[in-house]
């Protein structure tokens, strides 16, 4: 079951959620026919249990989002991209461990 506090993004709210964050977000571009997206969405929404307040994630669907995927550049999924002030700071394609996604995420808190 996915976590509650894992952030649906769109079109409509990317700038509210994401470009307006005052903390870091990871979003995570992905689809439901992705074996590799399937795998990470737990680590996905643990971490999103785990954030304090300190982070914000959310999830980007790919195949309801083709703007924000064009905007993004977004060739392979999942990609994961952390926001921070409103900036891309860093891009990680592909599953990765939680130890690993948490670690990127506390570079920018």
């Amino acid at each position: 079951m996915a976590s509650e506090k894992v952030l649906t993004i769109k079109s409509d709210n990317f700038e509210e959620l994401v470009l307006k964050s005052s903390v870091p977000v990871l979003v995570d571009f992905w689809a439901d026919w992705c074996g590799p997206c399937r795998a990470v969405g737990p680590v996905i929404d643990e971490l999103a249990e785990e954030c304090d307040g300190r982070f914000k994630i959310g999830k980007v669907n790919v195949d309801e989002e083709s703007a924000l995927v064009t905007k993004f550049n977004i060739m392979s999924i999942p990609t994961m991209i952390a926001f921070k002030d409103g900036n891309q700071v860093e891009r990680v394609i592909g599953a990765r461990s939680k130890k690993d996604l948490k670690a990127l995420l506390e570079k920018y808190i």
